[in-house]
């Protein structure tokens, strides 16, 4: 039962799993942490807490709830060459590096190869779902915008590389059966393309060469599929000509993918590409997607957390289509799934699988003296933790999601918060709220206000030789361009003159680009590589602006005794105000400094 075989192609089969999991959810939660502890009691970090022995109870009481530094050390041995036993039976395969962390550096997870079985059971049980909801999808393909993300080599010669390039790379995606459900229209050579830009334009290409036959329409993130839909924007009379002509860009030089791309453009198809111009000509771009892929039934992002900033656009562009975010998913672990995909963004509710590893979860506070953020947080000290089971959770409670997994992380903080909306049988379904701290996010960055505040102390240093003092901040990810981008809003005083707007633009823009230098390397690589974020921007505002943001905070209902300013903001509202007192724009007008990760800052001793 803990790793059960799932034929995406049996659906009456899958469905009858899913309940079969869910229904017998703590008896297999109970058999995921026996055989964990069995397999791994003789490993150097559980050796530690349970001297050889085992047991749900002692391992409760023995082993620590742990945040990442706990558990670097071990990950850092392991790069420079250690043996995998130091933290996990089975031979540890790779290192999955996480979407972003608050350390300047991306974290990295153990993996091995057995894990990817336990994620292409997940995958397989997604079709089945989707079909209970949506009729047809056997009839068509789907365009999913999938990409690859470079990646490096440890010291003792380990590949560390995020988690979804692993799963492209690896046999499971490149030999998975290609089901009657599960047909793309990018061939695997355009997805494995390793420059960006060429992998783009070719799925582009063939998704439109393919139009008549998409069904459903994606990619991992809410912001990848605007990204695509911005290139597209950018690129459509090239694309176009490649249709006509039958002939792929001479500057499409990655020579497998080329092949693949002329093997389905096959011949000229003038009357196709003058089909897609008549559409792209037409502006606005509203229901483009709709338009461009009329046999579309569903756009399949995850909108939920910090994507659900994506939305307003998602909707113009899809013409009201349906958003189906269908699974949760993490470097440390594939949690669980969406079964009821088609419920509006703001209600999807994740079930999480109980053979997927161990769960267990710590109590949160929703605090109300956070102004726009309704920020949920863990508050405890030492001892003073409460941990729950999956199965003991209660509905409309707020939990931080622990994971003891199969590939070496023991009563790990995930560091998601997560709300309790009801059960599936015995297994709890949860509504993801937000990444705990963190508080900026438009790609995969995730900035949260202790960086934020570091990166604004060091930029309003370039302020003193001016006779200015930042007096408040604030900050939103504005969403509403491609790519999105950071927005501070800076309160200033000034000695020689009470209007700010005054201040020198070049000294502004050094300060953009000095708190996106001091931002981490994920925030960084985003801006400079992927350029899937826009240049930061300070937006000044008069005197009295954040007097007001205070006053709309506590017509709310906040404290005045206990306000504090938000360092983000996300009411419309709230940034309206800010809006209209704003006196001066100031962008970055450099690109950060980013190179690859090097495991030398690895190195032990």
């Amino acid at each position: 039962m803990v790793m059960p075989s799932c034929d995406p192609n049996d659906l009456e089969g899958s469905t009858r799993l899913i309940e079969d999991l869910t229904a017998n959810a703590r008896q297999v939660q109970q058999q995921v942490l026996n055989e964990i502890l069995t397999r791994n009691q003789g490993t150097e970090y559980l050796h530690g807490f349970l001297r050889g022995r085992k047991g749900r109870d002692l391992f409760k009481k023995k082993v620590p709830v742990v945040e990442y530094d706990q558990v670097k050390p071990y990950i850092d041995r392991l790069a420079n060459g250690e043996p995998s036993r130091i933290i996990s039976a089975q031979p540890i395969s790779e290192l999955l590096t996480s979407s972003g962390t608050s350390g300047g550096q991306p974290k990295m997870m153990p993996s091995t190869d057995e894990e990817l079985d336990r994620k292409t059971f997940l995958y397989n049980l997604l079709i089945p779902v989707m079909n209970q909801y949506v009729d047809g999808l056997d009839q068509g393909k789907g365009m999913y915008l999938l990409f690859i993300k470079p990646e490096i080599s440890t010291p003792a010669g380990l590949t560390a590389r995020p988690v979804l390039t692993s799963y492209y790379k690896s046999r499971h995606f490149r030999s998975r059966p290609f089901n009657r459900f599960n047909v793309y229209t990018s061939p695997d050579e355009a997805i494995l393309c390793p420059d960006s830009k060429q992998s783009m334009f070719c799925q582009l290409l063939c998704g439109l060469r393919q139009r008549d036959q998409v069904l459903r329409v994606g990619a991992v993130f809410a912001s990848a599929f605007l990204r695509a839909i911005k290139f597209l924007e950018d690129h459509w009379p090239e694309l176009c000509s490649n249709i006509r002509t039958g002939t792929v860009s001479d500057w499409i030089t990655d020579a497998s993918c080329r092949d693949a791309v002329g093997r389905i453009l096959r011949e000229p198809n003038a009357e196709l590409a003058d089909v897609i111009e008549s559409e792209c000509r037409r502006e606005p771009w509203e229901a483009i997607v709709k338009r461009l892929w009329p046999r579309t039934k569903y756009v399949d992002v995850i909108v939920t957390g910090s994507m659900a900033q994506y939305i307003p656009l998602l909707e113009f562009y899809s013409g009201g289509l349906p958003l189906v975010s269908t699974m949760y998913a993490s470097s440390e672990c594939y949690f669980g799934i969406n079964l009821r995909p088609l419920d509006l963004p703001s209600d999807v509710s994740y079930t999480l699988l109980p053979n997927m590893a161990y769960f267990e979860f710590i109590e949160a506070d929703k605090t109300d003296d956070r102004g726009e953020t309704g920020s949920v947080e863990c508050n405890y000290t030492g001892d003073l933790i409460k941990v729950v089971d999956l199965v003991d959770v209660e509905v409309g409670r707020y939990y931080e999601l622990v994971v003891t997994t199969f590939t070496g992380l023991y009563r790990y903080r995930v560091g998601d918060i997560l709300k309790v909306t009801g059960f599936h049988n015995a297994a709890p379904q949860f509504r993801f709220v937000h990444r705990r701290n963190v508080v900026l996010s438009v790609d995969t960055d995730k900035t949260n206000e202790e960086d934020l505040l570091k990166a604004v102390t060091q930029a309003k240093l370039l302020l003193e030789p001016l006779g200015c003092l930042l007096t408040e901040y604030t900050s939103y990810a504005d969403t509403s361009s491609i790519p999105g981008h950071y927005v501070l809003f800076w309160e200033l005083k000034t000695k020689a003159s009470s209007d700010p707007s005054h201040i020198d633009s070049a000294v502004m823009e050094d300060c953009c680009s000095t708190i996106e230098s001091c931002l981490d390397s994920v925030y960084r690589r985003c801006r400079s590589r992927d350029r899937s974020i826009g240049p930061l921007e300070i937006r000044v505002v008069r005197r009295g602006a954040f007097d007001a943001l205070m006053d709309y905070c506590v017509s709310l209902g906040s404290s005045v005794n206990q306000y504090k300013t938000p360092r983000c903001i996300q009411s419309r509202e709230a940034i309206q105000l800010l809006e209209e007192k704003v006196v001066g724009k100031f962008f970055s007008r450099k690109l950060p400094f980013w190179e690859p990760y090097t495991m030398m800052e690895a190195k032990a001793g």
